[in-house]
């Protein structure tokens, strides 16, 4: 049986380190939708609103595989690709350099500072790690092989040509990378650390809070106390799996809930500006894992520091 045919390449550059939207026009088996214009604003009604669609088409946004602007009444043919860029809405800047502890031909290990997205979505577009190093490192193709949360800082993995991207997610997909986090949370003298956490979690779509429920694990983590002072522990996590939201989950069960974390125990409302002052103190501190282009071992580790745990 034959592979899906890889689409076309996009005939239109990048903004501000985004790519274009690509559409790929859907069997119509009704004839529902005579032209493009009328399946566009079908498509995006509830997105950017069917007048919107209109001037865009109007202004020349939509454009076929020859980068010729498509118009509103040509005929509709399924299978057609069309390309546009949206419209970005302003974003707050994060105020928080991204560094680079290696960058070669194949990989760029970034050093993303807390609030920073790794990958455009839903209102954080231009400022995401993606974006930022691709303008910054003048990388078009620069894509990140594994995702870190939002309020996470740390390291990620990324890839400098699109067509290695698959080998490094491999890497990560068959657990063939030691992460290593460090974390803020209170201390507790009663718990018997170390100790390994196993559980069954699920996140849903559309829901903040990941839960623990009963079943199967699905989860497992390393919890080890580095140090303490007073109320407070330095800890060291070392997850074997990836579940979103693992570490903040299994240290909330062990009643340590993370420093400054606004989903555990409790939910807390999003505000409209983030509060820098307040960064979730999790850390990616260390990745390692064997290079699987060049063979090569490889052992990185963050700069940054936790702001509650300050050298002393």
């Amino acid at each position: 049986m034959r592979g899906r045919a890889k689409p076309p390449a996009a005939p239109l550059p990048q903004r501000a380190g985004v790519d274009p939207v690509r559409v790929r026009l859907p069997v119509d088996p009704e004839g529902v939708w005579a032209t493009v214009g009328a399946h566009l604003r079908d498509r995006f009604a509830g997105a950017v609103g069917a007048g919107r669609v209109d001037t865009m088409l109007a202004e020349g946004r939509f454009v076929g595989a020859d980068g010729g602007a498509v118009r509103a009444d040509e005929p509709y043919t399924a299978g057609r690709h069309l390309w546009f860029h949206r419209d970005f809405a302003p974003e707050e800047p994060v105020p928080f350099p991204v560094g680079v502890v290696h960058r070669d031909e194949h990989l760029v290990i970034a050093d993303k500072p807390h609030f920073l997205a790794t990958t455009p979505r839903g209102r954080h577009v231009t400022e995401t790690l993606t974006a930022r190093l691709r303008r910054e490192l003048g990388l078009p193709e620069l894509q990140p092989a594994h995702r870190l949360d939002r309020l996470t800082a740390g390291l990620v993995v990324c890839v400098v040509r699109a067509g290695d991207r698959g080998a490094y997610q491999t890497l990560f997909r068959d657990r063939l990378v030691r992460k290593e986090y460090e974390a803020v949370a209170p201390y507790d003298p009663e718990l018997a650390l170390p100790r390994t956490v196993r559980s069954r979690i699920v996140k849903e779509r559309g829901v903040i809070a990941a839960r623990e429920e009963p079943g199967p694990a699905n989860s497992e983590s390393r919890i080890e106390l580095v140090a303490h002072r007073g109320a407070f522990g330095r800890y060291r996590l070392v997850p074997a799996t990836g579940r979103t939201h693992q570490l903040r989950v299994h240290m909330n069960a062990l009643r340590l809930p993370l420093v400054n974390d606004p989903v555990y125990p409790v939910v807390e409302p999003e505000p409209e500006h983030a509060d820098y002052t307040r960064p979730l103190q999790l850390l990616a501190k260390v990745l390692a894992f064997t290079d699987p282009v060049t063979g090569e071992p490889h052992r990185f580790e963050s700069g940054l520091r936790l702001s509650a745990w300050p050298d002393r």
